[in-house]
């Protein structure tokens, strides 16, 4: 891939075999013509937010480069989720995977179908701080760096280092 965006995006999953269901999610969108994922996170074990009756989530953050556009790349997104078995019954409720969109390039992007940044990451501690490992910036469009937000999350206890994801040497293993 010559040129691309560097695009971070979050992965999470709490039902199933959750380190799994976020392998096969990274090396679907590595599978993709137009889509190199470059580096990954932790996997961070996480309280679940909004609907806290369901068990703890699997998080992680990658970064990939993709000539992609954004939606073209939330399109992409969606068709793994579905690949994988996730089906939307209700908001924040249990999921076999959640792939969003955190940061794409230097833009910011409001549409009804897509919002760039994610409006609700300066908000999660689950994504501030396995995104923290990777990227260091100013959140476009509000001025706030990734630690000031992690300052005013309340759920930063609940974010917890739990492995790594070698992805790598599965993509190796399923290509011999």
């Amino acid at each position: 891939m010559k040129d691309g965006v560097t695009v971070f995006i979050s992965l999470g999953s709490n039902q199933g075999v959750r380190e799994h269901m976020l392998m096969q999610a990274i090396l679907e969108l590595n599978a993709h013509p137009a889509i190199m994922v470059k580096r990954l996170s932790y996997i961070y074990e996480t309280d679940p937010v909004g609907y806290t009756e369901q068990p703890a989530f699997l998080n992680i953050v990658a970064e990939l480069q993709t000539e992609l556009g954004a939606l073209d790349l939330l399109e992409e997104a969606l068709r793994v989720e579905k690949e994988l078995g996730r089906v939307r019954k209700e908001r924040w409720g249990p999921r076999l995977i959640d792939i969003d969109i955190l940061l794409y390039g230097e833009e910011q992007i409001i549409l009804p179908t897509l919002t760039i940044p994610h409006p609700e990451m300066v908000n999660r501690a689950f994504v501030l701080v396995p995104l923290r490992e990777l990227w260091q910036g100013t959140i476009i469009g509000t001025g706030v760096t990734i630690d000031e937000a992690l300052k005013r999350c309340e759920e930063t206890q609940g974010v917890l280092r739990w492995g790594t994801l070698d992805w790598e040497a599965e993509l190796e293993r399923s290509e011999n």
